[in-house]
């Protein structure tokens, strides 16, 4: 597919968002110190929980959340919003707008309309436009072998979210879970702009493995995780696993792997975890050695919900899986 010599980044990496170029390259580029770009990213999906203000707030963190994977900080948004009229009170609507306008005024981004269409099921999103230095744009395609891999989310909200549709979930972990989905992860955007990161993606719907098996494809390399490490919400997700409390997504996700990870001697547990369909979920950061401590650093002060170092980028394997499970 051609493109306009101004996208710097589409869908060809499989990353969260589009970059366009605002100021061409120019004899005076460099001097004049004209770096902007634009990006922009849509998403939307329908309730994942009862409480219509929370859902407004989980699907714009996750639309946002886009924006500053790429290192962007987001400008504008328009509201995408579908439910069955003859179903869904206007009051509820109302609640779900109010939830999405609270989160985008969090981080400074401006809601200026949208669009309302009749839907079978509720679905509510955002359009987000941001703003990026070209300088400091993460993408998938800039990993490099020795890289350590760090998430600031830890994993199980596809299955936390499964439990709480099926009345199974404590209060506890219903109320840990909203709160995890409706963190933005508004760190990415202070790591890209101070050089501290070579790459990132965030995890959403293809599970950490789905995600970084595509940002090793964009780079051209491969990676190992060590399943200890990669941090759960709590111990109630893996009591979960264990009932067959999985989304179907996440079961897709597993089965995806078959040719593109080597789980080792991961238990199963473990491997549902690891591919568990996430909604709004952490950062998949690529981060040098000399840079790690510096990293760590921002995420706390950003209040993130894990930090956790869980492998690493290595050369590609010309023969055998992207992913190989360690330790």
């Amino acid at each position: 597919m051609s493109l306009d010599r101004n996208v710097l980044v589409s869908s060809n990496t499989f990353d969260d968002a589009g970059v366009y170029r605002l100021d061409p390259p120019s004899p005076g580029f460099r001097r004049a110190g004209r770096h902007r770009a634009l990006v922009q990213t849509v998403d939307f999906f329908t309730p994942i929980v009862d409480d219509p203000f929370s859902y407004g707030q989980i699907a714009a963190a996750n639309s946002l959340s886009d924006i500053f994977a790429m290192g962007g900080r987001p400008l504008t948004a328009l509201n995408i919003i579908g439910f069955p009229t003859d179903l869904v009170r206007p009051r509820v609507i109302s609640s779900i707008l109010r939830g999405g306008l609270a989160k985008a005024a969090e981080v400074g981004c401006v809601i200026i309309g949208g669009h309302s269409i009749r839907n079978p099921e509720p679905i509510y999103g955002l359009a987000v436009t941001g703003i990026v230095d070209v300088r400091h744009v993460t993408t998938n395609a800039n990993a490099r072998p020795g890289d350590l891999l760090v998430l600031t989310k830890p994993l199980g909200t596809g299955v936390a979210t499964t439990a709480i549709k099926r009345g199974i979930a404590s209060r506890a972990l219903q109320k840990k879970v909203v709160a995890l989905m409706s963190k933005i992860n508004i760190a990415g955007a202070e790591l890209a702009e101070r050089r501290l990161v070579r790459a990132a993606t965030d995890i959403t719907g293809y599970g950490l493995i789905g995600h970084l098996v595509s940002l090793c494809r964009a780079s051209r390399v491969s990676a190992n995780i060590n399943p200890r490490n990669v941090p759960m919400i709590s111990d109630e997700i893996g009591e979960l696993i264990e009932l067959g409390c999985v989304p179907d997504g996440s079961r897709q996700n597993l089965h995806a792997t078959t040719v593109i990870a080597d789980w080792g001697n991961t238990d199963e547990t473990r491997r549902v975890l690891l591919t568990d369909a996430q909604t709004s979920g952490g950062l998949l950061l690529c981060v040098t050695e000399t840079n790690l401590e510096k990293v760590l650093s921002v995420l706390r002060k950003a209040g993130s919900p894990s930090a956790a170092v869980i492998g690493k980028i290595v050369p590609p394997r010309r023969r055998g899986p992207l992913v190989c499970m360690t330790g």
